[in-house]
């Protein structure tokens, strides 16, 4: 499975590219800037990009959703509940000293135990809220691989100071759906380094006091 990373943004986003070489099609996951350099890897990769998934709604993971929609054709997928913040990210951004514009409106919607598939590969959806009232998590079981978004980080958790954000609803998916995987399973984050499930066990302050 292609599967690639690719930092984009001020805030240094993780956008992830994944792909089934055979099939030639993959999906585009957070583009949150940088449309010219995803779409750079995409083309070197050589899959044609069926969905764009936003693992939230927050405007550094969604900001290169419209350039990056209309160079591919694919569609837009979010839950619903992050859904309204599609149409915000422009405002948001300028609060924190950043530009980016506000993304198209989804065409479906993520929800929790959802399949989407992509050549003979396939990701289940968990709806882990906490940081955003829609935030979810992208499992590749047969992969060994979990996309965490900002819900869960290498020795962290995702802030809960946001209106809206909960942090006891954050900590309950974590450790009712992330802790649940095996240990072995590679975690990678919104932002900065990939971790394991086991480690995050262990040494999380945040699970593990």
């Amino acid at each position: 499975m292609i599967f690639e990373i690719v930092v984009v943004g001020p805030l240094a986003v993780n956008c992830f590219i994944l792909g089934d070489a055979s099939a030639g099609e993959g999906i585009i996951v957070d583009p949150g800037d940088d449309a010219e350099k995803i779409l750079a890897a995409v083309k070197r990769l050589g899959v044609q990009v069926r969905y764009v998934i936003n693992t939230h709604g927050h405007f550094d993971h969604v900001g290169g959703n419209r350039q990056v929609l209309e160079a591919t054709g694919a569609q837009l997928l979010i839950h619903k509940d992050d859904s309204p913040y599609l149409s915000r990210a422009a405002d948001v951004a300028t609060m924190y000293g950043v530009a980016t514009e506000n993304s198209p409106p989804a065409d479906r919607f993520l929800a929790d135990g959802m399949v989407i598939g992509f050549g003979s590969h396939e990701m289940h959806v968990l709806h882990t809220p906490g940081h955003t009232p829609g935030g979810c998590c992208l499992y590749l079981a047969a992969e060994g691989k979990v996309i965490t978004g900002d819900t869960l980080f290498a020795e962290g958790v995702g802030r809960t100071d946001f209106p809206g954000s909960s942090h006891e609803a954050l900590m309950h998916g974590i450790r009712t759906k992330l802790m649940a995987l095996p240990d072995s399973t590679l975690a990678y984050p919104g932002h900065g380094p990939s971790t394991t499930i086991g480690h995050e066990k262990r040494y999380n302050p945040y699970i593990h006091p």
